[in-house]
């Protein structure tokens, strides 16, 4: 069973999870319309991964006999002045998400609630990922500076950047 204090926070959490695929979307509404096609296919894809990371979090709630609850989100940023603003806000995006999800991880272990510190783990490892993704893509553009070519290479290329935070390997294909 979860605490009343477990299961709003972990509320909390699903909130900010659906906002986060929302963000997401947004921004691959932005740069489809940009003429960015594979930044908005990562976007797209990146958009799913929340929504799941966010039904992940419903279903534990309501299996540990919690209620899960759909709130309103907040509206997400819709229009962006360059695609590395766009990286920034995200990359500062995932930061709030590692801070919340810390501070969350936080709350169970002061309560002593050890399935959920554990079931966190998960998001703990996942947010350094997407922390390391961000910050590997806003290192590319800033490479790339305003070559257009650049440009053109990195939105073709991108789906195809994965990074492997807990070796610390970055990787393209």
């Amino acid at each position: 069973m979860l605490s009343k204090n477990i299961e709003s926070v972990l509320n909390k959490q699903i909130r900010i999870e659906a906002e986060s695929s929302q963000v997401y979307l947004s921004m691959a509404c932005w740069a489809e319309n940009q003429g960015l096609e594979g930044v908005a296919q990562f976007m797209y894809k990146q958009s799913d991964e929340e929504r799941m990371h966010m039904l992940k979090l419903v279903k534990y709630v309501n299996e540990r006999g919690g209620h899960a609850l759909v709130t309103d989100l907040k509206a997400p940023k819709t229009t962006f002045g360059t695609m590395k603003e766009m990286f920034e806000e995200l990359y500062n995006h995932e930061l709030f998400v590692s801070d919340s999800i810390n501070k969350l991880v936080h709350v169970t272990f002061e309560e002593k609630d050890y399935a959920t510190h554990n079931f966190l783990q998960w998001y703990v490892a996942e947010q350094i990922e997407e922390e390391a993704q961000a910050k590997t893509i806003l290192d590319k553009i800033n490479l790339i500076g305003d070559d257009k070519g650049g440009l053109y290479l990195f939105d073709r290329d991108i789906q195809q950047i994965t990074v492997k935070s807990s070796i610390g390997i970055s990787n393209t294909n």
